[in-house]
């Protein structure tokens, strides 16, 4: 059975009701059927729900969905997507601990990594995108992890997973992957040798900017330390995100295939938009990553990145000028959105930090959206133009 059937037909049991869709489990407790039971369970013993905080069946089946797609063996689904990122290297980090990673990050990943692990005594290095082969350079005999994001947020960074993958294996460093932009449709980490992969749900898994949710994909021998973890620090989905989120997944192939169609229409219309100075999208010829994108990703996602002439000023006058386009800092949704990167989603970075990733103050991202790409173009080419 292909993926995606399974995706549609995978679901919790039918109860007695024998309804089609599986409901919503909105409860936080379970009940035992005898005391025994109950010792069974808590001892581990016997597999079954306990409380929600632990599982619970409308997020079982988000995550057995998901792993399923990302070819992983367990998961763990989490209340937002920073903590499964934050629940995923702090259940396996421990202090003295060192790691790798990419320097092209969501911003509140690099303050995890430079304000909070810092606090326990673990360690961290960056390494720059055109360093990406000497990722060996950064390795110390205390590393523990390397993560990075492919396509980076929001300077589209590629990064070689096979590459990655086999040093990390080689050294015996866990390799873990954000792989937000993509989803599994478009790219599978766990192929190229990823031990963990994560995700932000509020994104492409839900595709309609209803919920907060995240989740933490591993090999089985890694779940158990991050389901310890997880399950006494309790960073547990609501069963009602759960739900929407499994059920999204049924639509998730084909949202994909359309975002990634709007957005290499608008790479390719906007490059020849003498108002922008610069389009970053990675299935443009002329994108440095080009190669590697075609090689390990199926369609080049629906996120193109704008640098606008003019400026920080021009930037936001740019924004100020959308009629249809949503100005909000989420992405993924049916609906485009742009933001500036600069002034929200990395604004606690210092100017230097941007730069070194290559946030521009005239950066604009555009998460294309499922409406008419015509629409789509008309409202950014009216804005630049009023902009000038």
């Amino acid at each position: 059975m292909e993926q995606n059937t399974r995706s549609i037909r995978e679901q919790t049991s039918r109860s007695a009701e024998r309804e089609h869709s599986v409901p919503i489990f909105m409860t936080s407790s379970f009940v035992f059927e005898s005391a025994e039971q109950a010792r069974a369970l808590f001892a581990e013993e016997q597999q079954g729900n306990i409380y929600t905080r632990f599982s619970n069946p409308n997020t079982d089946e988000f995550v057995r969905k998901m792993a399923m797609l990302e070819n992983l063996d367990d998961g763990f689904a989490t209340a937002s997507g920073m903590s499964a990122i934050f629940t995923s290297m702090a259940a396996l980090l421990k202090s003295g601990d060192h790691v790798v990673c990419a320097r092209s990050v969501f911003g509140s990943t690099h303050q995890i990594l430079t304000q909070i692990f810092p606090r326990w005594g673990i360690e961290f290095t960056y390494v720059d995108i055109a360093d990406q082969y000497n990722w060996e350079k950064a390795f110390k005999a205390n590393t523990r992890m390397l993560f990075l994001e492919t396509p980076s947020n929001p300077s589209l960074d590629i990064i070689d997973l096979e590459h990655v993958g086999k040093i990390c294996k080689a050294r015996g460093v866990l390799l873990n992957v954000d792989n937000c932009f993509c989803t599994p449709v478009l790219q599978r980490p766990a192929d190229f040798g990823a031990d963990i992969v994560i995700h932000s749900a509020t994104k492409y898994i839900d595709g309609q900017g209803r919920a907060l949710g995240g989740i933490i994909l591993a090999r089985k021998d890694l779940m158990k330390d991050i389901r310890f973890f997880a399950r006494h620090t309790g960073p547990a989905l609501s069963p009602f995100n759960a739900w929407i989120f499994s059920k999204s997944l049924e639509t998730l192939e084909l949202r994909m295939q359309r975002h990634s169609e709007n957005a290499l229409n608008l790479a390719q219309a906007l490059s020849k938009n003498a108002e922008i100075e610069k389009v970053i999208y990675p299935f443009l010829p002329d994108h440095p990553g080009y190669a590697l994108a075609k090689k390990q990703m199926k369609s080049g996602g629906g996120i193109v990145t704008l640098i606008v002439k003019g400026g920080i000023n021009r930037g936001r006058k740019f924004l100020d000028s959308l009629k249809m386009l949503s100005h909000t800092a989420n992405l993924g949704d049916t609906r485009t959105i742009a933001t500036h990167p600069a002034s929200t989603t990395h604004s606690k970075l210092s100017d230097q930090e941007r730069a070194q990733v290559g946030i521009l103050p005239g950066m604009v991202r555009i998460s294309a959206g499922l409406e008419n790409t015509h629409d789509i173009l008309a409202d950014i080419e009216q804005a630049l133009n009023a902009s000038r």
